[in-house]
């Protein structure tokens, strides 16, 4: 079953269960896929699917931090929970512990020493953890190793 497919399939019984938040979650998300379909003018596979779905994601964290700097934390709350939800039909995300491990060895790969090496190391780490892990936790970790 490809990752559209059970969207929807998880629609319909959100919908069945009368679960107000989880519809209208997946429900932007198939939106969101079916607009990018129109534009590119071809169905999306599921890595496609898997990075709208961390787009959604990054942009609800944005939307929790400005909410809680507002003390709206009504919204916040709503926010995580759609967080959660979205972060179902994403792959296991990788360990914090092994992520670092593989940060240590990709900056010995390239050479990296100095913070200005960042890109080199994350020209090479992104597209290794696609979908399994946030992009501003590998940026973090390699700072943190290039700034000892």
């Amino acid at each position: 079953m490809s990752l559209k497919e059970k969207l929807r399939s998880d629609m319909k019984e959100a919908l069945k269960s009368k679960e107000a938040i989880r519809l209208n979650t997946i429900r932007s998300i198939n939106s969101e896929i079916k607009n990018r379909e129109i534009d590119l003018k071809n169905e999306l596979d599921d890595e496609a699917v898997i990075a709208i779905i961390s787009s959604q994601i990054k942009k609800r964290k944005e939307s929790i931090a400005l909410f809680e700097k507002g003390n709206r934390t009504d919204l916040s709350e709503k926010e995580q929970k759609e967080i959660e939800i979205l972060g179902h039909y994403l792959p296991e995300q990788v360990p914090e512990e092994e992520l670092r491990k593989r940060v240590q060895e990709v900056i010995e790969e390239v050479g990296a020493s100095t913070p200005a090496d960042l890109g080199k190391v994350m020209k090479k780490l992104i597209p290794e953890f696609k979908g399994r892990a946030d992009n501003k936790i590998i940026k973090d970790l390699v700072s943190e190793v290039l700034n000892q």
